[in-house]
């Protein structure tokens, strides 16, 4: 079990601030910004590179929880960035697909 599913199955507490029968979004324990959620999907897809063409609607609910949960905290006039890392090399450290919701900060770019 991943943390995320023992966080879905409350084994492991988390701030929630967002949940309906396919999603849930909880404050990052190690934020990287001020505002630092993550928004990750019960059905538990290891990485987007292993999502499949069934996944479509539910890859597309994580992008509108995302926006969702950003106009809740006050992000969508300062604006906000969505990652989602998909292997090592990409700083993925939970195999359980999950977006990142970052803001209440200037982000640079490029990233990393």
């Amino acid at each position: 079990m991943t943390i995320f599913e023992k966080i879905i199955a409350r084994e492991i507490p988390a701030k929630i601030i967002f949940e309906d029968d396919d999603v849930i979004a909880f404050h990052d324990v190690d934020p990287k910004a001020p505002a630092h959620v993550l928004v990750v999907p019960k059905r538990v897809i290891p990485r987007l590179a292993e999502a499949e063409d069934s996944d479509q609607l539910l890859l597309g609910k994580l992008i509108l929880v995302a926006a969702k949960v950003a106009r809740d905290l006050g992000m969508s006039e300062s604006g906000y960035r969505l990652v989602i890392n998909s292997g090592p090399d990409a700083g993925e450290s939970v195999p359980h697909l999950h977006v990142h919701l970052l803001g209440k900060r200037s982000l640079g770019w490029p990233p990393g």
